[in-house]
C-alpha cells in the first residue's frame, strides 16, 4: 500500500503523457535505504496501462562485473521474439544483437572491445527504435548504482537519443552509495529531466497503515513510537510494526520504549547487507560510532575509524544520506538496529579489538572513567595497566549516582583482572559486596565471606562484615548471620587491646544481631530490656550508638513494650542527629521513622523529610526512591491528607521491581489500608507477591491485603480466616501493635458482619487495653469507636471519648469516620445532624467520598461533588482540559510528559466516570 506519494505519481503520470505525445524523457527515483524506491517503481506499469511496452532490469552488486548485464534483462524478451514490430525486421535485429553479445561472451577477458561496445550500443537503439514503433516504452531500472559498466555506457548512450522513441526511463538510485559518484551515473543523473525524491512519511500515514492491519483502531502512542522511531523510512516502519505484531508485549509497557529496543533480524541483515559492500571507509567509520557510542567527538571518532578529518567528513555525508546516520550536530545512528546491524558485520574477536581501541583511545584523552570503562567491559582479556583503576573509578561514580548495577558490572569485571590473592582483592570484593546489597544479598555475603578470608586485622574484618545490611524486617540468610556472629566473636577477643573504633563496631554488630531475631518473642523481649537499661536518655550521639537505639527502639514498637510516648521521645532524639539523606535504606534509620509513625509522632518526620528534599541524592538506589515515596505516603496519611499521600502511592508503583524492601512495603501497605481502594490494593500485592523468602512483615502485609481484596469481592469468610490466622502468627512472633499491621480492626468489622457479635467484643476488648497502654490518639480513638459501634447504644459514650481523643490526633479521615458512626447512632436530632455536617465536611476536604457519602446518607443530602475525590495534580489537569488545551498544551503547561498527562486524565475518567473530554467538561464545576 502507498500512501502519501500523491505527487509523485502524478508526476509519473505526467511523464507517461509526454512520452505518449512523443516527448520521451527520464525520470529518476532517489533516497536513502528502504525510503520505496523500488515499490515505486513497481507501480509505473499500472499507471502506463496495458497500451505500454516494459522492459525491466534490476542491478545487483554481485553482478556489476558482468558486461551488459543490464541490457540483457531489458532486451531478454526481445531476444526471444516478443512481439512489436514487423516480423522480419524483428527477427533480423534480434539476430544481430544476440550475435554481438555472443562474440562478447566469447572474447573473455576484463571487458568487452570498444567495437563490441559500439555495435551493442547501435543494435540495442535499433531494437528500441523497432519495439517503440507503434507503442510506448517503459525502461524500468532499479538500483542504476550497481549496474555494470557497459551497461551504463548504453543507458548514458541512450539518454542522449531518446527523442522519437516514445519512451520513458526510469530509473532508481540509492542516496549514499559510492557508486552513485561513478562518471556515468552521474552523467545520467544529469540528463534526468525531473527526480522524484520520496520524503518520509508522517504520523497520519503511520496511522493509516496501522488502521489497515487487522485488529483493533491503532493506539495513538503506538503511532507516535512506531513514527518517531522509523523517521518515516518505510521499510523501518514495516520491520517495526511486524516485531511489535509478533512480540507478545505487556499491555503497560511504553510503547517509546518497546519499539526503541527492537532489532527485527530482516532489518537488521538488510542494513548490514548494505554496509558489507561499502567502501572499509564507510565500514570502519560505522564501526567506531558503534564501539564509541552515540554523540561522540567526531575528532575521536575520525581517529577511531583511522581517516582524516576530511575523509570522515565525507563518509559521515554518504551515511546521513543512506538514512543510517541521523541529520544534525550529533553523530549518531537513526535505530539501535543499526548499531546491531555494524556489530554483526564483525567477529567476537574484531568486536573487541574495536572496544579495546576505543578504551585506549578515551583513556589517553582524558575521558571519564565511566566513558573508557564502558568499553573495557566488552574486553575479555587482562586488559591494559590502568584498566583496574579506571574500572574501580568508574563504580564510584556509579554508586554516587545511585547506579549500583553498573557498578556492580564495573567492579566484576576489575576482578577478573585482579590476579593477586591479597588486602587489595579484598577491598575489591568490599566494594563490589556495596553496590550488590541493593541487587542481590546472597552475592553480598558471599563476596564479603571471601573479602575477610584476605583481611588480617579483626577490625578490619569486622568493617567489612557490616558492609552486608540489615535485613530490615526480613528473613535475613544464615550466611549472613554467621558471618555476623564470628566478627563478633572476633572484636571480643581479650587478648587484644580495647579501642574506640572497635567499641562502635561492636555496637553495630549488636545490632544487626538483634534485628535478625525481630520474628523471635523472646529476642524482641531482651531487646527492650537492653534499651531500659540504658536508662531514659540512651546515648544517641554517635553513628553506632544510633543504629543499636534505633534497632531495640523498633522491637519495642513491634512488641508494644514501650508505649508511644517512649518512642516518641528517643526516635525524635535520633532524628535531630542524624543528617538527613536521600540514601537511607540500607541503614537502620527507617526502623525509626516506622517507630514515629506509629507512635504519631510526624513532626520531626515531616521536618527531616523536608530537609532531605534540598539535599544532593548521593549514592540513592531505586530501594531509596520506593522507601521516601512510602515515607512521604504515610506522613501525608498521618497528616490527613490521603488524596496527597495516594498520589505518592501511585508514583512508587510505578518505580522499578528493585528495591522494595519490607519496611516500604508496610508504610505504602498502611496508606493502602486506610484509603481502601481495591485496585490499588491489588496493584501493591501483585507488586510484592512473589519474592522470596517472605518474611513475618511481608507476609502479615499481603495476608491484609488480601483480605481487603476479599471482603469488597463478597467473600467474607475467607477475608475473616486470613486475618484471624495472620493475627495468631503475629502473636507468636510478639508483634502486639496493631497500629502498623491492623488485622484486628478489621477482624472485628468482619466478625460482626458475620453476625459473630461476641467473637467481634472480644477482639475489641483486646484492642482496647493495648491501645490505651500504646497511648496513641488515633489508634485508642480507633479502638473505641469499634467498641462503642458493637455495644449500640450503650456505646454512645464510648464514641464521645473516641471524638474527643481524635480531635487532638492529625489523622483527620478516623475523626470523620467516628463522627459518622456517632452521628448515625444519635437517631437524628441537632447534635446528629452537626456531627454528620462536621462528619461530611471533614471527608470532602480530605478527598474521602464514600465517607463524605455515609455522612450524606444520614442527613438525606448529597454532601461532595465527584471532583473533590481528585487529587491536586489530577484536579490541574481537569480544569485545562475543560478549558479546550490538547494534551500535548498541557504538558507544556505543567512542565511534564504527555505520558504524564495521559495517565491523569485516565484516572480522571475512571473516578468521574466519564468516557471523555465532552463528558469531563460537563462534570467540571464551573471555572
Amino acid at each position: 500500500m502507498l500512501v502519501e506519494r500523491e505527487d509523485e505519481l502524478a508526476r509519473i503520470r505526467t511523464a507517461l503523457d509526454a512520452a505518449a505525445a512523443g516527448d520521451s524523457s527520464l525520470l529518476l527515483v532517489t533516497g536513502p535505504l528502504g525510503s520505496g524506491r523500488s515499490t515505486l517503481l513497481r507501480r509505473v506499469p499500472e499507471l502506463a496501462g496495458g497500451d505500454a511496452r516494459v522492459l525491466r532490469a534490476y542491478a545487483a552488486w554481485r553482478e556489476r562485473d558482468f558486461p551488459f548485464g543490464i541490457a540483457r534483462q531489458l532486451f531478454d524478451h526481445l531476444l526471444n521474439g516478443a512481439g512489436g514490430a514487423g516480423p522480419t525486421r524483428r527477427a533480423t535485429g534480434a539476430e544481430q544483437f544476440g550475435d554481438l553479445m555472443d562474440t562478447d561472451d566469447r572474447r573473455g577477458g576484463p571487458g568487452p572491445a570498444r567495437e563490441v561496445c559500439d555495435a551493442v550500443l547501435h543494435g540495442a537503439q535499433s531494437l528500441l527504435a523497432d519495439a517503440g514503433a507503434h507503442r510506448r516504452l517503459l525502461i524500468l531500472i532499479d538500483d542504476l548504482q550497481w549496474a555494470d559498466g557497459p551497461s551504463l555506457r548504453w543507458v548514458a548512450h541512450l539518454t542522449r537519443r531518446l527523442h522519437g522513441l516514445r519512451a520513458l526511463l526510469v530509473c532508481t538510485l540509492a542516496d549514499g552509495d559510492h557508486r552513485a559518484r561513478h562518471p556515468l551515473v552521474r552523467e545520467i543523473v544529469g540528463a534526468a529531466r525531473d527526480v522524484l525524491r520520496p520524503a518520509p512519511l508522517t504520523r497520519d500515514a503511520v496511522r493509516t497503515l496501522l488502521t489497515e492491519a487487522p485488529g483493533q483502531p491503532p493506539q495513538e502512542a503506538l503511532v507516535r513510537a512506531l513514527h518517531d522511531a522509523s523517521g518515516g523510512n518505510p521499510l523501518f516502519l514495516t520491520a517495526f510494526q511486524r516485531a511489535v505484531n509478533r512480540n507478545d508485549t505487556p499491555s503497560d509497557a511504553e510503547p517509546s520504549v518497546t519499539v526503541g529496543e527492537l532489532s527485527p533480524a530482516a532489518l537488521r541483515d538488510r542494513i548490514a547487507g548494505h554496509l558489507r559492500i561499502q567502501p572499509q571507509s564507510v565500514r570502519d567509520v560505522a564501526v567506531a560510532v558503534a564501539a564509541l557510542g552515540d554523540h561522540s567527538d567526531p575528532a575521536l571518532l575520525a581517529q577511531l575509524a583511522g581517516v582524516d578529518e576530511v575523509g570522515f567528513a565525507g563518509v559521515r555525508r554518504a551515511l546521513v544520506d543512506a538514512g543510517l546516520l541521523a541529520q544534525g550536530p550529533d553523530v549518531r545512528f537513526v535505530h539501535g538496529v543499526v548499531r546491531d546491524a555494524v556489530d554483526s558485520l564483525l567477529t567476537l574477536g574484531e568486536r573487541e579489538r574495536a572496544h579495546d581501541a576505543a578504551a585506549d583511545l578515551l583513556y589517553r584523552c582524558g575521558r571519564p572513567a565511566e566513558q573508557v570503562a564502558g568499553h573495557l567491559l566488552a574486553v575479555v582479556h587482562p586488559g591494559r595497566p590502568w584498566s583496574e583503576n579506571v574500572l574501580r573509578s568508574a563504580a564510584g561514580n556509579a554508586l554516587r549516582a545511585g547506579r549500583p548495577a553498573d557498578a556492580a558490572r564495573y567492579l566484576r569485571r576489575a576482578l577478573l583482572h585482579h590476579r593477586t590473592q591479597d588486602d587489595s582483592r579484598a577491598r575489591l570484593l568490599i566494594d563490589l559486596a556495596t553496590a550488590e546489597r541493593a541487587l542481590d544479598p546472597d552475592a553480598c555475603v558471599r563476596h564479603v565471606s571471601q573479602a575477610v578470608a584476605l583481611l588480617p586485622a579483626p577490625r578490619d574484618r569486622a568493617a567489612a562484615v557490616l558492609r552486608v545490611p540489615p535485613s530490615l524486617l526480613a528473613v535475613p540468610s544464615p550466611s549472613a548471620v554467621e558471618l555476623v556472629r564470628q566478627a563478633v566473636h572476633t572484636l571480643d577477643d581479650p587478648a587484644r587491646p580495647y579501642e574506640a573504633e572497635a567499641g562502635d563496631l561492636a555496637l553495630r554488630l549488636e545490632a544487626w544481631l538483634r534485628h535478625s531475631g525481630h520474628e523471635n518473642p523472646v529476642e524482641l523481649t531482651s531487646s527492650v530490656e537492653r534499651l531500659r537499661r540504658m536508662g531514659p536518655r540512651p546515648a544517641v550521639d554517635s553513628v553506632a550508638e544510633r543504629e543499636l537505639v534505633s534497632v531495640l527502639l523498633c522491637a519495642g514498637a513491634l512488641s508494644g513494650r514501650l508505649s508511644a510516648q517512649e518512642i516518641a521521645g528517643t526516635g525524635n532524639r535520633i532524628l535531630e542527629r542524624e543528617p538527613a539523606v536521600a540514601a537511607h535504606a540500607h541503614s537502620t534509620l527507617p526502623l525509626v521513622l516506622i517507630s514515629l509513625f506509629v507512635a504519631e509522632s510526624v513532626h520531626g518526620v515531616a521536618s527531616w523529610l523536608a530537609s532531605e528534599q534540598r539535599t544532593r541524592r548521593l549514592y540513592a538506589t531505586g530501594a531509596d526512591d520506593v522507601l521516601l515515596a512510602a515515607e512521604r505516603a504515610f506522613l501525608l496519611m498521618a497528616q490527613g491528607r490521603p488524596a496527597a499521600a495516594r498520589e505518592h502511592v501511585e508514583s512508587a508503583l510505578t518505580m522499578g521491581t528493585d528495591g522494595w524492601l519490607e519496611p516500604a512495603v508496610l508504610m505504602l501497605a498502611s496508606v493502602v489500608y486506610e484509603l481502601r481502594d481495591q485496585t490499588l490494593s491489588e496493584r501493591l500485592l501483585a507488586r510484592t507477591r512473589d519474592r522470596r523468602p517472605a518474611g513475618l512483615a511481608r507476609t502479615a502485609t499481603g495476608q491484609i491485603l488480601q483480605a481487603g481484596i476479599d471482603t469488597q469481592r463478597g467473600r467474607a469468610r475467607d477475608a475473616l480466616d486470613a486475618l484471624l490466622a495472620c493475627g495468631r502468627r503475629l502473636e507468636t512472633a510478639g508483634w502486639r501493635n496493631s497500629a502498623l499491621l491492623p488485622w484486628r480492626p478489621y477482624a472485628i468489622g468482619l466478625h460482626q458482619r458475620l453476625g459473630e457479635t461476641a467473637a467481634a467484643l472480644r477482639l475489641a476488648e483486646d484492642e482496647l487495653g493495648w491501645a490505651r497502654d500504646w497511648g496513641a490518639p488515633t489508634n485508642l480513638g480507633r479502638a473505641l469507636r469499634l467498641k462503642g459501634w458493637l455495644l449500640q447504644d450503650d456505646g454512645l459514650d464510648l464514641l464521645r471519648e473516641a471524638v474527643d481523643i481524635l480531635r487532638a490526633s492529625a489523622h483527620a479521615v478516623e475523626l470523620a469516620r467516628t463522627l459518622v458512626v456517632l452521628g448515625r447512632r444519635l437517631h437524628g436530632g441537632p447534635e446528629a445532624e452537626a456531627v454528620l455536617r462536621e462528619a461530611a465536611g471533614i471527608a470532602a476536604a480530605c478527598g474521602v467520598p464514600w465517607l463524605a457519602e455515609r455522612a450524606g446518607q444520614g442527613l438525606g443530602t448529597a454532601t461532595v461533588p465527584p471532583v473533590a475525590t481528585l487529587t491536586p495534580s489530577e484536579r490541574r489537569v481537569a480544569t485545562l482540559v475543560g478549558r479546550g488545551l490538547t494534551n500535548q498544551n498541557v504538558a507544556a503547561e505543567l512542565g511534564v510528559s504527555s505520558r504524564a498527562v495521559e495517565k491523569h486524565l485516565t484516572s480522571v475518567y475512571r473516578k468521574l466516570g466519564v468516557s471523555g473530554r465532552r463528558e469531563l467538561v460537563n462534570a467540571l464545576p464551573d471555572r
